[in-house]
C-alpha cells in the first residue's frame, strides 16, 4: 500500500462519524492522518473524539491542527479573557462529554495537554493544511495566526497562494454537505453535526470517505 496523506474535516465532537470513517480507511503506520481543526464542541462526543486521536498515535501519523474551537476551549479552562463566550459555542456539549457541565476542571488535563501541542498548518509537497484560511502573498511560516484560525472563507476568499500549492482548508461549513473546490482551494469542512457529513480526503488520489453523525457511510 502507498503512503497516504489523508485530511479530514471539523469532526466537532462527532465521534460516531469518525470512527465509522477510520473503519473504511484502514490507516498503517505508513499513513499520515491530518485533522484540520474543530475537532470538539457541538456533537455529543469530543472527549470520545480527543481519546481517539491520542489513540490513533499508536497505528499511525497523526497531525492535528488547532482550530478557533480548540482555541476558545483552552482559553476558557485557563481562565483567560476573549471575545466569544466557549459554553455558548458548543463548549457546553463538550463540557458534557466530560460529565462535569459548568467545571473545567472535569476535563482531563492529558487532553488539554495534547490539544496545546496542535499545529497551525502542515505541508507536503503540493499541498498545505490549514483550518480557516490564509493570505495568498504571505508564506505560510509568516502568516497570522488569526487568519490561519477564525477567518471564514464567507469573510474573504483568497486566490491561490503564492507557494503554488493547493489549500486544503475547514472552519467555513458547507450547509449543502458538499465539499467546495475551487482547484487551488478544497474546503471539505461539510458539516458533519448538522446535516452533512464527516469527510476526509487523500488530495494526491482525490479518494473521499464521507459519513453522517450517525456514523451511516455515503454512498
Amino acid at each position: 500500500m502507498h503512503k497516504r496523506v489523508i485530511a479530514f474535516g471539523d469532526v466537532h465532537g462527532c465521534v460516531r462519524s469518525l470512527r465509522a470513517l477510520l473503519g473504511e480507511i484502514q490507516p498503517t503506520q505508513q499513513d499520515t492522518l491530518v485533522f484540520l481543526g474543530d475537532c470538539v464542541d457541538h456533537g455529543p462526543g469530543s472527549r470520545e473524539v480527543i481519546s481517539e486521536l491520542i489513540g490513533l498515535k499508536e497505528k499511525c501519523c497523526v497531525v492535528p491542527i488547532l482550530g478557533n474551537h480548540e482555541e476558545m476551549m483552552v482559553r476558557f479552562l485557563e481562565g483567560r479573557t476573549q471575545a466569544d463566550d466557549w459554553l455558548q459555542c458548543g463548549g457546553k456539549e463538550t463540557l458534557d462529554s466530560y460529565e462535569g457541565v459548568g467545571h473545567p476542571e472535569a476535563v482531563w488535563s492529558e487532553h488539554v495537554e495534547f490539544i496545546k501541542g496542535w499545529r497551525d498548518f502542515f505541508e507536503t509537497n503540493h499541498h498545505f493544511f490549514i483550518h480557516a484560511n490564509y493570505d495568498e502573498e504571505v508564506p505560510l511560516l509568516a502568516q497570522c495566526w488569526d487568519v490561519f484560525r477564525w477567518q471564514s472563507l464567507r469573510e474573504v476568499v483568497p486566490g491561490p497562494h503564492c507557494s503554488g500549492k493547493t489549500a486544503i482548508v475547514g472552519h467555513s461549513s458547507q450547509k449543502k454537505g458538499e465539499i467546495l473546490d475551487l482547484g487551488y482551494l478544497v474546503c471539505i469542512d461539510t458539516y458533519c453535526h448538522g446535516t452533512g457529513w464527516l469527510t476526509a480526503l487523500e488530495p494526491e488520489t482525490g479518494e473521499i470517505w464521507q459519513a453522517d453523525r450517525e456514523g451511516r457511510l455515503r454512498k
